[in-house]
């Protein structure tokens, strides 16, 4: 007789009920987020240094193919305890995706509002079939989430960008289970920066596990910003950030000050790196690990690669990437940096001598 599986995955909610804000009121919302793959990148390890153990903590696994999923299921959950009928947010496209999937699944309506043509395609789609109220406006994030900030000051409609702090408490949960996982805490956490509120959260959830004797040390928070848009960097906002890396085309961080101190107290560092290193970085990583992710999430392989090239690893120590989203969110563009594909006839002949069988 066959036996059932025993299948043990909850989503985050139920997973790390004690750490949140959750009450007997919290609706039991899901899409089984969470328990992301930690993935050990042995071969990038040994290409840039014998001091560093590598890994990948990979977003793009998560229901709708990025890291938002954890902080969205906790904010959309808390719009229903508080009775909203409706939410909204500004988004580079990994938000609305994760803020769409998740109101259809809770009942609640849900509206986006994006800037005109800086979105990528894949994201976009996600939030037009989950069935969101979609507005392309013509300007920058910074000026979509001004108005988001705004309509919910005059309109009875719950803000769920990363202002909203039920969003930091989700995604300080991919700090747990990095810890579960390696039963530490990592030396360095590197992470893309855009709207800063992922480095704020992995830190909140480090020190969270800390302070109850979990972990016994914390780990250094290194963040990497697009050179074309590297307002903490520069110390200033940049009015028009530029990157391939759309998802931290960002150039006023919401939690600007949050990141700072997350890398102040950590004793760690802020960074950026260019549009070619995030490029070869996310190459490197389809080509030779086997892992597809979006351009800006590969800011965090491409900063460790830079900072090891300086020497900067001098001990041995362990890293985890957090690789934000999937690479399918942005198809076009590794389209657009891949070699064309060959045409050939239909002969058996031709293809075996392409793919040098003769």
């Amino acid at each position: 007789m066959c036996c059932k599986p025993n299948y043990q995955r909850v989503g985050l909610l139920e997973r790390y009920k004690e750490f949140l804000p959750i009450t007997d009121k919290t609706p039991a919302l899901s899409l089984m987020e969470g328990s992301t793959p930690l993935i050990p990148l042995t071969k990038i390890s040994a290409k840039i240094s014998p001091n560093i153990t590598l890994y990948a903590k990979f977003e793009g696994m998560n229901p709708t193919g990025s890291f938002k999923d954890r902080g969205m299921v906790m904010a959309i959950a808390n719009a229903v305890e508080i009775g909203s009928k409706a939410v909204i947010c500004a988004s580079t496209g990994n938000t609305a995706a994760s803020a769409a999937a998740y109101s259809a699944r809770a009942g609640l309506t849900c509206g986006v509002i994006l800037p005109a043509g800086e979105v990528a395609l894949g994201k976009v789609s996600q939030s037009m079939m989950h069935g969101a109220k979609v507005i392309a406006i013509d300007g920058n994030f910074d000026d979509a989430l001004t108005i988001v900030k705004e309509i919910t000051q005059k309109y009875p409609i719950t803000m769920v960008n990363s202002l909203n702090p039920y969003r930091i408490e989700g995604q300080k949960t991919g700090a747990f289970e990095i810890c579960d996982t390696l039963g530490e805490a990592p030396t360095y956490h590197a992470i893309p920066v855009g709207n800063a509120g992922n480095i704020t959260a992995y830190w909140k959830g480090y020190k969270e596990y800390f302070e109850k004797g979990i972990i016994d040390r914390l780990p250094k928070m290194i963040g990497f910003q697009a050179a074309g848009s590297a307002p903490i960097v520069e110390g200033h906002p940049i009015l028009e950030p530029n990157t391939i890396a759309t998802a931290i085309r960002i150039g006023n961080p919401a939690s600007w000050k949050k990141a700072e101190a997350a890398r102040d107290e950590s004793m760690g560092l802020i960074e950026k790196v260019t549009d070619e290193e995030i490029t070869e970085a996310q190459k490197l990583l389809a080509s030779t690990e086997g892992v597809f992710c979006e351009p800006a999430s590969a800011a965090s392989v491409a900063g460790v690669i830079k900072k090891a090239k300086e020497g900067f690893f001098k001990e041995k120590c362990s890293i985890v990437c957090i690789l934000t989203g999937h690479g399918l969110k942005d198809p076009q563009r590794a389209m657009a940096i891949c070699d064309p594909f060959i045409n050939a006839k239909n002969d058996l002949d031709e293809v075996a001598k392409i793919l040098n069988l003769k």
